[in-house]
């Protein structure tokens, strides 16, 4: 069994609701990266994505198109993504998904970066541009490494190809909630609740949701509906916003235990 497999099958999945957390690599800048990951563990993160800076990021809103161009300007490629990865790891708790896009992957060799990822401790890959359909090469290659690929699915995504990432997870799925790019949003639509509810009755493995969960009311009424929530780039724009000196700190800590509450308080939808 997968180690991340291992994590949702036996793991904290099966205790509470689950907060992943995404973190641009390098971003602000790459000697926060390490610091940062530490302070998402110390208060509640259950898995971390770290993201791998790309120059056209076509799933990503403004914050982090915004971070992955800091990122970029800061010098971070997808080899030092690979370096920070090797060095943090076995230091934190929840497992660490590297979540980017297909190109650099491609350029740097598939199979040789997925060996590379598993030997830097990752234990998953987001490759939100690679389909499903397309992804079996990759997939082998990743498992036979002993990662995890997660895919992604969207309310437009059709029966079909549910069924078929259903097929290849083995791990989570990741439910996109709204059908645009990420970004933080003010409100939950009851489209997202409905289509929650229709993953629930189609997908066996545990669903987490993301892009568009901004704050502690969100993530609790989401994952009332799922088994755990994804914050990115509302937390990106906590970090712009407080900066990385001690007062910002106590308020990123702040955010992400705000974050943790909201899911732990979460209840069951009424059925």
């Amino acid at each position: 069994m997968l180690q991340l497999q291992e994590y949702f099958t036996n793991g904290p999945a099966r205790e509470r609701k689950l907060l992943s957390l995404f973190l641009t690599a390098g971003f602000p800048a790459p000697a926060d990266t390490a610091p940062l990951l530490q302070l998402l563990d110390d208060n509640g993160a259950d898995l971390i994505e770290l993201g791998m800076p790309f120059s056209d990021p076509l799933a990503d809103g403004p914050t982090i198109q915004r971070s992955s161009q800091i990122a970029l300007q800061n010098g971070m490629t997808l080899r030092k993504v690979l370096q920070l990865t090797a060095e943090v790891t076995p230091r934190l708790r929840p497992p660490v998904i590297l979540m980017g896009y297909y190109n650099p992957i491609f350029k740097f060799g598939p199979e040789q970066f997925v060996r590379a990822a598993a030997q830097a401790g990752a234990q998953g890959l987001i490759i939100p541009d690679l389909p499903p359909e397309e992804s079996r090469p990759l997939q082998a290659a990743a498992v036979a490494a002993g990662l995890s690929l997660i895919y992604l699915v969207s309310p437009n995504t059709s029966p079909d190809r549910l069924q078929l990432v259903e097929e290849l997870t083995t791990s989570f799925v990741y439910a996109v909630s709204i059908t645009g790019v990420t970004g933080a949003r003010s409100a939950v639509a009851a489209a997202t609740v409905e289509f929650l509810q229709r993953l629930r009755r189609a997908l066996r493995h545990p669903v987490l949701v993301g892009f568009g969960v901004a704050n502690a009311a969100d993530a609790r009424l989401l994952a009332s509906y799922c088994d755990g929530v994804i914050v990115g780039s509302a937390l990106l724009n906590e970090i712009e916003k407080y900066g990385w000196q001690p007062a910002g700190r106590q308020k990123i800590a702040a955010f992400v235990q705000s974050l943790r509450d909201g899911l732990d308080i979460a209840q069951p939808p009424a059925v």
